[in-house]
């Protein structure tokens, strides 16, 4: 049984936590960075004014005495920490001065944050007061995981603290609910491993359009708004995790559901008939199987769409109206006609000119949420888009490739977790009077891929060729190959079929290059098998972008008898004998 204590703690001491990375989030249950910047304001104040302020609730770490993982007070932790380090004003417009405070100086001096430089700041006497101000902390030792999912979902029925969605992910911790908030996370681009830092909570949360805090995820980019299925407010609350579980229960269980609360709350309700029913149905059927569908449907929607936004070729007339509603419709008449039917889509126009104007022709009031109506919508939208599909296998291109989502989350996710990951423009120089082959860059992915095999057992890492090294290659790029980069979050992409064609090459010819080279390595096995039975090449969007895999290994790889290791993004080689046993000790 877990045991509770209570720990005051001032400020300043949970700040030297968060600096030590002792506050950890776990994201299975907790929701992202949600609050408004008047929220963070009127915290600020009621701390500065010597208010009490609600109690913060943390788990002692198994294993790791003094480390903590959140359990209620995420909000009021991130607020706290990213006000010291001068993200928002207080409600007066003054900042936090970090210059009475060595500890988030230091981080400053070491690019960790970069301060705001405003002249309006709090005094040196109201920083010493805030740091000084001790915070309830109650702190549960000893705790079960069921213990901590229990009082994390009774803190949460203590009035309407989360959407109805968040709720449903935050209490179950099954395959269904994992599945979801895995294919959720991936569109989004907010991957992450499941447990991070509460410093890295920005990375995977989500700014609003008229609420900027410097989040990397923009809620604009993301598939769900910029295709207008969802309004940015939406992805807050998760109604994204809700659409996908909708979709999803109704394929895997072979009967679509009523489109209703009531019906997903079953489903999520661990021991009800439904959710027995979906969670032996995900056995047979596969979650990783469906997740690859699922994002090989949202590519295909995205072919179909070219530049034109989802919304405007739904409704005939100008309209801000979210519709996820016709938009689960729409998937799962495309997955019955690619995946039941076993078919392909040979005219994507065709298809688009069949979708215009669709919201007229199918149900879309109350009566649209019966399983009955639901299925007359997605045959009226198979018959309307069917003749643009011909019988063809589709299976090698969906099942263990990279979908577009995919992808954009790897882009997104290689900012934080540099030594897993490493992104190359490719082979050609950048030099105008001479587009030559680098002859050595091949040599140094490989190098890369024996250092990030060695970061450790169940470490999967990923490279992609076709991202620009820095905005100023991309901007060369763009002039030499006449190609236009799509920028994700800080990176852009140029793709490799510039480089194919230079190179007198077709795309598949390109992709081959790469393979053959890592077959003719010096790479050590079983690390060469497993990298090339996993590379990838995906269009995105005419550029084409190679993915290299590099699976987990189970024990040291070497390129040419040589161990190297990545030591955040860059690549080493490791000659001291000390350093060698080191990562042997790793496996």
């Amino acid at each position: 049984m877990a045991d509770l204590t209570s720990q005051p703690t001032t400020i300043q001491s949970i700040y030297t936590w968060h600096n030590e990375n002792k506050l950890q989030v776990n994201r299975r249950y907790q929701r992202k960075l949600v609050w408004t910047l008047e929220e963070k304001q009127k915290l600020v104040e009621s701390i500065l004014k010597r208010y009490p302020i609600p109690a913060i609730l943390l788990a002692e770490l198994d294993g790791t005495p003094g480390s903590y993982e959140i359990i209620d007070g995420l909000q009021r932790l991130h607020a706290i920490i990213s006000f010291i380090e001068t993200s928002y004003p207080t409600l007066t417009g003054e900042y936090f001065d970090i210059k009475h405070f060595t500890t988030a100086q230091n981080r400053a001096d070491e690019k960790i944050f970069i301060p705001n430089e405003a002249t309006k700041t709090i005094s040196s006497k109201d920083v010493g007061s805030f740091l000084d101000y001790t915070l309830a902390i109650s702190v549960m030792r000893n705790a079960s995981e069921q213990e901590i999912n229990d009082v994390f979902d009774r803190i949460n029925t203590y009035g309407r603290r989360l959407s109805d969605q968040e709720r449903r992910q935050s209490g179950v911790e099954n395959d269904f609910s994992q599945m979801i908030r895995e294919i959720a996370c991936t569109l989004r681009g907010d991957t992450s491993s499941t447990v991070l830092p509460l410093a890295q909570m920005p990375s995977i949360s989500i700014d609003l359009p008229k609420t900027k805090h410097g989040y990397t995820i923009k809620a604009e980019e993301v598939f769900w708004v910029r295709q207008g299925i969802l309004r940015s407010t939406d992805l807050r609350d998760s109604m994204d995790e809700q659409c996908i579980a909708d979709v999803a229960a109704s394929i895997i269980g072979g009967t679509i559901i009523t489109r209703s609360k009531e019906a997903l709350d079953e489903i999520y309700t661990i021991g009800s008939t439904q959710s027995n029913r979906i969670e032996t149905a995900l056995v047979i059927y596969g979650a990783d199987k469906f997740a690859d569908e699922f994002k090989f449907c949202v590519d295909e929607i995205l072919k179909i769409c070219g530049d034109t936004k989802l919304r405007d070729i739904i409704f005939s007339k100008g309209t801000s109206n979210a519709f996820p509603s016709v938009f689960a419709v729409i998937v799962m008449a495309i997955h019955e006609l690619i995946i039941a039917e076993n078919k392909m889509i040979s005219n994507y126009d065709a298809i688009k000119k069949a979708l215009t104007g669709i919201s007229d022709r199918v149900e879309t009031g109350q009566k649209a949420t019966s399983p009955e109506e639901r299925r007359r919508n997605i045959d009226v939208i198979k018959g309307l888009i069917g003749g643009s599909f011909v019988r063809r296998d589709a299976s090698i291109k969906i099942y263990g490739s990279h979908a577009t989502a995919d992808i954009e989350s790897i882009i997104r996710r290689s900012e934080i977790e540099l030594s897993h990951y490493e992104l190359k423009q490719g082979l050609v120089t950048l030099d105008p009077k001479s587009r030559s082959e680098n002859k050595s860059l091949i040599e140094k992915v490989i190098r890369t891929i024996s250092a990030i095999a060695n970061n450790g057992p169940n470490r999967e890492g990923k490279v992609i060729i076709g991202v620009a090294d820095n905005d100023k290659d991309a901007t060369i790029i763009t002039k030499l190959d006449g190609i236009t980069p799509i920028k994700i979050s800080k990176k852009q992409i140029v793709g490799v079929t510039r480089e194919a064609a230079l190179l007198g090459l077709t795309a598949e010819e390109y992709f081959s290059k790469w393979k053959n080279a890592i077959k003719n390595s010096k790479l050590s096995e079983p690390l060469k098998s497993g990298v090339l039975a996993n590379m990838d090449y995906n269009d995105y969007y005419g550029l084409g972008v190679i993915v290299i895999t590099v699976p987990p290994q189970k024990e040291v790889s070497y390129f040419d008898d040589k161990v190297h290791i990545r030591s955040g993004d860059d690549t080493i080689l490791v000659e001291s004998a000390k350093l060698i046993a080191d990562v042997v000790k790793r496996f």
